[in-house]
């Protein structure tokens, strides 16, 4: 954790979540759960879910057609894209380079980084870095899952939390520098409360089950998150300067908003200087802190010129804060 030296800031943003939407009643036909139950434990009401023919990078693509939209010349220049994802389309070739080729980017350089739901922050650190040390000039980062395709829907301890949706945001060079401060962390030793098993069968000592499917211990990973992101949150604030500790947002990653409000309270945040996406997308992992600022701008409460804390934590255990001026 430290404040940073920056000259880079955050330019365009785009968002994009698929067409389908899966509503707590439908999940009430499929699992013993009901709208009710699903409310008081979550705050979700529906996630949008990809096509049978829709991946990660579909997702990706999308959002930055969004951002494009919004910010037409936004990828002149662009010398690097940074995927963050945990459900690539394909082991390799990775869903940077998928991007990459997609939107005719031939200087550029790809790269993927896995940091699951804390994504989205490891992206904007890693982004920040490279423009301010002058190594990329213009980096494209685009943060998407398609978590549908990884959960078992007999399980209602997880198909109740998980959407699909991206994020895309371009980070460029400028004198003034938006980047304040970051701070990072990880607890591997965590690793076993949330996980998809891949080739390894036991990890931390502990078999793995759910044949490739997220399993996820709920309440060891809520007591880790409300514990380790509420102190993430204040050494944030207590590092910037004097002159900068009005805060007007805090987005964090939204897991679930039940969860969201006990860090936020924690961390010194109500709920109205609070934004999420949780309600009507779900728990979209890397894809949920852009999606949630992108609301938030499309609804007139975030401000260019306004004050954001971004804080990402999921498996792994990864959590990553970053404060930068929008």
């Amino acid at each position: 954790m430290t404040q940073i030296h920056s000259t880079a800031r955050i330019a365009a943003l785009g968002t994009y979540v698929p067409e389908r939407r899966l509503t707590n009643d439908d999940l009430e036909a499929m699992v013993d759960t009901n709208d009710e139950w699903i409310v008081q434990r979550t705050g979700i009401r529906e996630r949008r879910i990809a096509a049978d023919n829709e991946f990660t990078s579909h997702l990706c693509i999308k959002a930055v057609e969004d951002l494009l939209r919004r910010y037409p010349n936004a990828l002149e220049g662009v010398d690097l894209v940074l995927a963050a994802t945990t459900t690539p389309d394909y082991p390799f070739p990775s869903v940077s380079c998928l991007v990459q080729t997609a939107f005719g980017l031939p200087d550029a350089g790809t790269l993927d980084l896995s940091a699951a739901c804390a994504g989205f922050t490891y992206a904007l650190h890693l982004a920040n870095g490279m423009v301010t040390s002058r190594m990329h000039r213009k980096v494209l980062i685009v943060a998407g899952e398609c978590m549908s395709k990884t959960i078992d829907y007999t399980d209602r301890s997880t198909c109740i939390l998980f959407g699909d949706g991206a994020g895309a945001a371009v980070v460029e060079y400028s004198a003034e520098g938006a980047f304040l401060a970051t701070h990072m962390g990880s607890d591997g030793s965590g690793g076993q409360h949330v996980y998809r098993a891949g080739m390894a069968t036991s990890l931390n000592g502990k078999p793995l089950d759910g044949n490739g499917k997220v399993v996820q211990n709920g309440r060891e990973v809520y007591k880790w998150a409300v514990r380790t992101v509420p102190e993430g949150v204040q050494q944030l604030i207590r590092d910037l300067p004097e002159d900068h500790q009005q805060v007007n947002w805090f987005i964090p990653h939204s897991a679930n908003l039940k969860m969201i409000d006990s860090i936020s309270e924690k961390a010194g945040f109500t709920p109205e200087s609070t934004l999420t996406s949780a309600e009507f997308y779900g728990n979209t992992s890397a894809a949920s802190i852009p999606l949630a600022l992108q609301l938030g701008i499309d609804e007139g409460k975030v401000k260019r010129g306004d004050l954001l804390i971004l804080y990402g934590f999921g498996a792994g255990l990864t959590h990553s804060g970053i404060v930068v001026r929008w």
